[in-house]
């Protein structure tokens, strides 16, 4: 039977627009979510960590994508809010329908964010979140950082081999600080030392000279503090100008904690940090200066670079995007997964039992081995 022509061509122009549409699907890009902070105080770590995950989406592709299909990244930015940071874990779930979520870099938007998504059997990869609280997130959330009972064992040791016996502790009062200040005081004493004083602030006040005159008091022979954004850049300078800085400080973290200061506020600082790199980085940090024409900006690039990888590992072995699948591939994947920063080795909780730091010091604006 002949059609009209008007007819024929309307069928013909709707199965091109059908077969288009099945090749297109067919082509589509498996695409996952990040979130980071990518304005706010943790902005030039969050867009570190955006530099990581572009190497990694880079590096996939140039192998052949992922499951057949090229790998792609949306990023949302949580301007390091718990609230934003979950309207963006909703956006990416339920209208992007990506399989998984990255992210955040504070443990305060990081478990939030990982609650919302164990909740709806979605993967999470933690990235930065060190808070203790982070284990509990849930069956499907997986750190390839270390959290605060790895850093904070070994900054008590650290110090305490250093001579330090009485200290006092400053941090955030959130989810990070609170944990730390637990674990270190816990560690701290158990070597022998004692916590002259234990103060948490709160984020976003303009002065923290009460806060650092209550330590103060105690007279302590070392200050031990971990910040980060315009708070640390706060505590430094007001420590600096009450000459509190005339007693030696570490820093939990020092590169977050330093960042941003002037280098005469810190000069001095003694402290440790998350090590960025384990044996197989070389690769990374060549990528790392060519495309950017710098070194690396801080530690979490590279395991914002990890976690792409593992994301890409799973979907791999899933053979496809498919939530549930990704999720139970992710579960054989990730315990031994090997990345730029090391093995991730992780415990029955999908967290790494082991995790390299480095002693570091502050010397002339930069944070050097010591």
């Amino acid at each position: 039977m002949s059609l009209p022509v008007n007819k024929s061509l309307c069928l013909s122009a709707v199965v091109a627009m059908l077969y288009a549409g099945s090749a297109n699907l067919a082509l589509a890009d498996i695409t996952v979510g990040a979130i980071l902070p990518l304005t706010g105080t943790s902005a030039d770590i969050g867009k570190d960590q955006r530099r990581g995950m572009e190497l990694a989406i880079a590096d996939i592709n140039a192998r052949g994508g992922v499951a057949g299909q090229k790998m792609a990244m949306m990023v949302e930015d949580s301007a390091g809010s718990p609230a934003i940071g979950l309207d963006a874990v909703r956006k990416l779930t339920e209208v992007n329908k990506v399989p998984l979520v990255i992210g955040e870099f504070s443990s305060s938007v990081t478990i939030p964010i990982g609650q919302y998504l164990v909740k709806n059997q979605l993967t999470h990869i933690n990235i930065a979140g060190t808070s203790t609280g982070i284990r509990a997130i849930g069956g499907s959330s997986f750190s390839v950082i270390g959290l605060d009972d790895l850093s904070a064992k070994f900054s008590a040791a650290d110090i305490y081999a250093q001579g330090y016996r009485n200290v006092a502790f400053i941090a955030p009062n959130g989810a990070y600080g609170q944990g730390m200040a637990e674990q270190f005081t816990k560690y701290f004493t158990a070597d022998g030392g004692k916590v002259l004083a234990k103060l948490l602030y709160t984020a976003g006040q303009s002065s923290y000279r009460r806060e650092l005159q209550q330590m103060a008091r105690a007279k302590p022979d070392l200050y031990v503090y971990t910040s980060y954004g315009q708070e640390a850049v706060v505590l430094n300078r007001e420590s600096y100008e009450l000459g509190l800085s005339k007693t030696p400080w570490y820093g939990i973290y020092l590169t977050m904690s330093t960042a941003d200061s002037p280098a005469q506020f810190v000069q001095g600082q003694t402290g440790m940090e998350v090590a960025g790199l384990g044996d197989k980085s070389d690769g990374y940090v060549a990528e790392y200066r060519k495309k950017y024409g710098e070194g690396m900006k801080s530690a979490y690039g590279s395991y914002a670079y990890d976690a792409v990888k593992l994301a890409a590992a799973a979907i791999n072995q899933a053979g496809n995007a498919d939530p549930a699948a990704v999720l139970a591939a992710m579960k054989r994947v990730a315990p031994g997964f090997t990345g730029v920063t090391g093995t991730l080795d992780l415990d029955s909780d999908r967290q790494r039992q082991k995790q390299p730091y480095e002693k570091v010091k502050s010397l002339n604006g930069a944070i050097v081995a010591r």
